[in-house]
């Protein structure tokens, strides 16, 4: 089976507001879909919808393999040094320390290995946060605002991290204000759904 996730006409309330309803989804090895929208509109929600954070009040979510997620905030122990913070979540996800290197050579961080995290800036805070997503080995990755705070060449060692996961049959559900320089990267509104 090719497909990796799938949302089933699912409906999402928050508070007492329906962001959205009988929306239908899914995501297939290779693919990427960029969830696109005003402040508001479920971007995040649907993002934590997949990632089984919040339950859907209708429909079903359905995951064939393991999700990686960055959100807002990056889940890594501000008081240790970065590397110890990511070997952290490396024995969670069962994953060796060269893979993290590697993925620590994909953002650019090993230079900082032994920064506390507490002392990294807004961008290397989200670049931290791939290197989480890149090392887990998971096949969903669930993106929400991946590149704010990021310059230029970090937005560029992003962008092909995402297309190295897609080469190696993993899929991307991306939620920004703006578009990544993705190859075949297909947009859903949310604005549209309001």
């Amino acid at each position: 089976m090719s497909e990796l996730l799938a949302l089933n006409q699912i409906a999402c309330i928050r508070g007492d507001r329906l962001l959205f309803e009988n929306l239908s989804l899914s995501l297939e090895r290779g693919d990427a879909l960029w969830l696109r929208g005003p402040n508001g509109a479920g971007k995040s929600s649907l993002i934590r919808l997949a990632a089984g954070l919040l339950r859907p009040a209708a429909g079903s979510v359905e995951r064939y393999g393991r999700c990686a997620l960055i959100d807002e905030a990056a889940a890594l122990d501000t008081e240790l040094p970065l590397r110890r913070a990511l070997d952290f979540w490396a024995r969670i996800d069962t994953v060796d320390g060269h893979t993290v290197d590697r993925a620590m050579d994909d953002m650019a961080l090993m230079p900082l290995a032994e920064v506390p995290v507490s002392m990294l800036s807004t961008g290397q805070r989200k670049r931290a946060a791939m290197v989480r997503v890149i090392a887990s080995s998971a096949p969903i990755w669930l993106l929400d605002e991946p590149a704010n705070g990021m310059d230029d060449a970090a937005q560029a060692r992003l962008v092909a991290a995402i297309a190295k996961h897609r080469e190696n049959g993993g899929a991307v559900l991306l939620a920004s204000h703006f578009a990544l320089d993705l190859a075949d990267l297909a947009e859903f509104d949310m604005g549209a759904l309001a």
